[in-house]
């Protein structure tokens, strides 16, 4: 890659960082330009997984206080997410670069509608933690949705957090507080499990991974200084309409 492209990448992990802070989707920025600039699929994947991994731990740490009385159900769950994730990170591995390119946009489309619905979800999760809850299975039972989360999320990733708390959400009674915070180390768990797999896969670019993940640092920074300026709402609908225009140019 040029030092013109490594520009080009650093500025994409800063915009992907600033908006992971602010909204989420910043994987829709990131990955779509690692395929522009001529990256294999799969290794752009796997080294967008890696690069943008740490920025999750910041997110994870902020939110620990409201873990507790989770410490079971996290016990319960957290295998179950890292063997997910390492499940999916296999499969992508396996799939072959053809296959997954195809699979790309259908893949990037997925990501956008899952971050078009998470306000909604998340709305609903409130309401229905407001009202009586109908008798529920027993609690073990979530540890095979969240397995098959984890499994998307070591895949591609993109909307991870949503279908994991899209499942917390159907299956335990608690506060959407503490709901998010065992989703947010649910992420972080799948997402560590797949970036340490691939690791050792051959496929991470590194000298990429590091401009990245710098980038994305410094995005995560940004946005949060931005947080009191910048509606969230309005930054992941803009993300969402991109996503969407990114995938029909893909897949025409």
């Amino acid at each position: 890659m040029t030092g013109f492209e490594y520009l080009l990448v650093g500025l994409a992990a800063v915009a992907g960082g600033a908006v992971n802070a602010l909204a989420g989707g910043g994987t829709l920025i990131t990955f779509p330009m690692l395929i522009a600039l001529g990256v294999p699929a799969v290794a752009s994947n796997v080294t967008n997984t890696v690069a943008l991994c740490p920025g999750y731990l910041g997110g994870t740490l902020a939110q620990l206080k409201d873990l507790r009385g989770n410490e079971k159900r996290l016990w319960l769950l957290a295998p179950a997410g890292v063997l997910g994730g390492v499940a999916g990170g296999f499969l992508l591995l396996n799939t072959g670069e053809h296959l997954f390119r195809s699979m790309v946009p259908f893949l990037i489309l997925l990501a956008a509608c899952l971050l078009a619905v998470q306000e909604p979800l998340r709305a609903w999760i409130q309401r229905r933690g407001n009202h009586a809850r109908s008798a529920r299975a027993h609690e073990t039972l979530i540890v095979v949705p969240v397995g098959l989360a984890a499994v998307y999320g070591g895949y591609f990733g993109a909307g991870l957090s949503v279908i994991v708390l899209a499942v917390l959400g159907l299956v335990l009674d608690d506060s959407m507080t503490r709901l998010n915070a065992l989703k947010q180390i649910l992420a972080f768990c799948i997402n560590i499990a797949a970036a340490v797999f691939f690791v050792f896969s051959g496929q991470v670019i590194w000298s990429i991974a590091l401009v990245m993940a710098v980038g994305a640092i410094m995005g995560g920074v940004i946005g949060g200084r931005l947080a009191g300026w910048i509606r969230p709402v309005v930054l992941r609908w803009i993300v969402v309409a991109a996503g969407t225009v990114i995938a029909v140019l893909y897949l025409v």
